[in-house]
């Protein structure tokens, strides 16, 4: 698991630089075939082509289950990913049209934008609900942090800023009666080497980072991200647009089932994620057996999604109460 310590250590700590020059990459790469098929056009063999932008994480598992299992192709699809680092680098390109469908999407991020008007949002499928130390709070092992309350004030790394990960910790926190953190934004691959240079007394981390992290710095779990009053709450899920979802109904609707049906592949058979992920991700075979996945929801759930909008509330980061089941696509 320390590949993925290395490679980041590798790549430096300017995170945005790194996000800037990926960003950079994919508006190439989408100039580039922004003309070749997607948003739902008829490509070769009479498949229906799609362009999914994912993040190389667990979220997006079923993802590629539904690839390699050929459940697209039954469903008479042709779907092309495109990989990113983060899922709000691909909003843009989402909401241009650029990009039909974005995975493993942090909901945070998508709901703003829709509340902002800057996104016509639509829920294609939830994508991962929280499980058991599928995200920690990990500090240095000989780290003065030894409690939840010493966490007041310290400096922990969080992938975006007022996102999923500290809505979530804040939660955590709130719930216990302890001081919230200061939070600095850092991407995951860079998590690790932050860790290891006393940049942050923390990081939150997620799979497969958190067991990278562990693995190479002997990094000590302060405290599972995934505790009440967050436990198997919806993350992250694939989304679209208004436009996408009602101009091409049909291919809309079967994305939705070939992910459902990927999605319950994974939740009955942990295995076929484990064996899936290095096809998608830098962890090995030997890796992915000791990965902590989250939960693969088979259909997605208002009133699961309507406990994160509401917290999202709570904490400032939507400005209306909004119904999630108004942006569900049937």
């Amino acid at each position: 698991m320390g590949s993925l310590v290395r490679a980041g250590r590798r790549s430096g700590v300017a995170g945005i630089r790194g996000s800037a020059a990926v960003v950079a990459a994919l508006a190439l790469l989408l100039a580039g075939c922004g003309d070749g098929g997607g948003s739902g056009s008829t490509g070769s063999g009479g498949l229906t082509e799609i362009k999914v932008a994912a993040l190389p994480l667990t979220d997006s598992a079923a993802l590629y289950l539904a690839r390699d299992r050929g459940l697209f192709k039954k469903e008479g699809l042709s779907v092309r990913i495109q990989p990113v680092q983060q899922s709000i680098q691909a909003l843009p390109a989402l909401s241009k049209g650029q990009v039909d469908v974005i995975a493993s999407a942090n909901y945070v991020t998508f709901l703003q934008a829709h509340e902002k008007g800057t996104l016509d949002l639509r829920i294609l499928a939830e994508g991962v609900r929280t499980a058991p130390h599928m995200m920690d709070v990990l500090v240095p092992r000989d780290s003065g942090v030894k409690s939840v309350a010493d966490l007041a004030g310290k400096k922990v790394a969080v992938n975006i800023l007022n996102n999923i990960q500290s809505l979530t910790l804040n939660a955590i926190l709130d719930r216990q009666g302890v001081g919230r953190p200061e939070y600095r934004q850092i991407a995951f691959p860079q998590m690790g080497p932050a860790l290891e240079r006393n940049q942050v007394d923390a990081v939150h981390a997620v799979e497969p980072f958190d067991s990278a992290i562990q693995g190479q710095l002997k990094a000590r779990v302060l405290l599972d991200g995934a505790t009440a009053p967050v436990r198997s709450l919806p993350i992250s899920g694939y989304v679209t647009t208004r436009k996408f979802a009602t101009g091409h109904a049909k291919a809309a609707a079967a994305f939705r089932r070939a992910i459902e049906a990927a999605s319950k592949i994974a939740a009955t058979d942990p295995s076929a994620v484990r064996a899936e992920l290095p096809e998608y991700t830098k962890v090995t075979a030997e890796q992915a057996k000791n990965i902590r996945l989250p939960s693969y929801p088979a259909t997605a759930d208002a009133a699961q999604l309507r406990r994160l909008t509401e917290l999202m509330r709570k904490q400032g980061l939507l400005q209306k109460d909004l119904d999630p089941a108004t942006l569900l696509v049937k």
